[in-house]
C-alpha cells in the first residue's frame, strides 16, 4: 500500500514537471530563437546596403519574381516536410501539416548550431515520446540525400563550366595538382555517400565493430531497415528540392539586375552550393560565406559586386530566416510530453 502511494505521488510529480515543460520551455524557447537571429541579422556586414537593394526591386515591373520565390520556398519545405513523411513512415505516421512544423522548427533550431546539426534536435520534438532518438538517424538519411544531389550536381557544375572564377583562383594559388586533387577528392565523397545511402545496413555493420554503446546501434536500425523505394524516393524529393534551390537563385539574380546567362548561372550555383556543402560553418553566419563565394564565382560574368551580394542576402533570407521565424512561433505553442499517462 505504502509502496503504491509513492508511486502514485511520483507519477503526479513527473506529470507536474511535464506540464511546467509544455507551459514555459516553448515560450521560452521561442524569445531564446527569436533573440538570436533579430542580434545575429543585424550583425551581417553589408546587411543594410543589400536590404535596401532589395526593397528597391520589390517596386520595379519584376517584382513579380520575388513573389515567385516565396512560392518556391514554400514548395521548397514543403517537399522536404514530404520527405521526412515518407522518412518517418518505418516509425510513425505524420500528416503533411505535422511534418511541416517539424521541418520548420528544425530551421529555428539549426540557425545557431555547426552545420545545422540543431536540425535533428527541432524535428526530433515532433515525434512520440520513445521514439525520438530513432528518428535522429532517418533525419541524417535525409540529410545525406541531399548531400548527395549536392556533390553529384556540384561536380558536374566544375565539369561543364569553363574555367569558372573559383577555380581559376585555385589554380593561380595552389596549382593545377591541387585542383585535381580537390575534384578527385569530391567525386569520392560522392561515390561513397552512394554507397553508404543504399548500403546503411552494411554501414551499420561496420560501425558496430568500433566500441560504441549497444544502444546507439539500437536507435540507428530503423533506418538501416528502410528499403529501396523509400530511399529513392526520398532521393528524388532531394532533387526536386535542389532544382527550386536552383530556380530562387536565378531569379534572385536577375532580380538584383546580375546580368549572367541562364545557363552559366545554373552551373555557378551548382559550384556555390558544392562550396556552402564543403565549408563548416553556422547557418547565422553563413551569409558572409554565402556572398564571399557568390562574388568569387560570378564577378567575372556581372561586374554587379552589389547585386551578387544582395541576392546571397535576398535567398538567405528568404530560406531560412523567415522559416526560422515561423519555426519559433511554432515553439512557443510545442508540447514537449505528453501529460496524459
Amino acid at each position: 500500500m505504502q509502496i503504491q502511494l509513492i508511486f502514485d505521488r511520483t507519477t503526479v510529480l513527473n506529470k507536474s514537471i511535464k506540464i511546467f515543460i509544455n507551459r514555459i520551455l516553448g515560450p521560452v524557447v521561442f524569445i531564446w530563437l527569436t533573440w538570436s537571429i533579430y542580434q545575429q541579422i543585424i550583425r551581417q556586414p553589408d546587411l543594410k546596403r543589400s536590404l535596401q537593394y532589395i526593397s528597391e526591386a520589390l517596386y520595379g515591373p519584376q517584382a513579380w519574381k520575388f513573389w515567385m520565390i516565396i512560392v518556391l520556398m514554400i514548395i521548397n519545405w514543403l517537399a522536404e516536410a514530404r520527405k521526412w513523411q515518407v522518412l518517418m513512415l518505418p516509425l510513425q505516421r505524420i500528416s503533411l501539416g505535422h511534418s511541416f512544423k517539424a521541418i520548420l522548427a528544425g530551421v529555428a533550431f539549426a540557425l545557431n548550431t555547426p552545420n545545422r546539426i540543431g536540425e535533428y534536435g527541432g524535428r526530433m520534438l515532433y515525434v512520440e515520446e520513445g521514439k525520438r532518438l530513432r528518428s535522429v538517424s532517418l533525419t541524417i538519411v535525409g540529410s545525406i540525400s541531399q548531400l548527395i544531389v549536392t556533390l553529384v550536381m556540384g561536380v558536374a557544375g566544375l565539369l561543364i563550366i569553363k574555367a569558372p572564377p573559383a577555380v581559376v583562383s585555385i589554380y593561380e594559388n595552389v596549382g593545377k595538382g591541387w585542383v585535381i586533387l580537390l575534384q578527385a577528392s569530391v567525386t569520392g565523397a560522392c561515390i561513397a555517400c552512394i554507397v553508404s545511402y543504399f548500403r546503411l545496413g552494411w554501414l551499420l555493420k561496420c560501425c558496430k565493430k568500433m566500441k560504441l554503446p549497444e544502444k546507439w546501434f539500437r536507435h540507428m536500425q530503423v533506418a538501416a531497415d528502410l528499403n529501396v523505394t523509400i530511399l529513392l524516393r526520398v532521393l528524388y524529393l532531394s532533387f526536386g528540392r535542389y532544382l527550386v534551390f536552383v530556380c530562387q537563385y536565378i531569379l534572385m539574380l536577375q532580380l538584383m539586375h546580375v546580368d549572367i546567362s541562364i545557363w552559366q548561372a545554373f552551373w555557378l550555383i551548382t559550384v556555390l552550393y558544392l562550396i556552402l556543402a564543403l565549408i563548416p560553418t553556422v547557418a547565422l553566419l553563413e551569409l558572409g560565406v554565402r556572398g564571399k563565394a557568390g562574388i568569387m564565382l560570378f564577378e567575372v560574368f556581372s561586374a554587379n559586386t552589389v547585386g551578387i551580394y544582395a541576392a546571397s542576402t535576398g535567398i538567405w533570407l528568404v530560406n531560412l530566416i523567415v522559416p526560422a521565424l515561423a519555426g519559433s512561433m511554432l515553439a512557443a505553442g510545442l508540447k514537449i510530453f505528453n501529460t496524459k499517462k
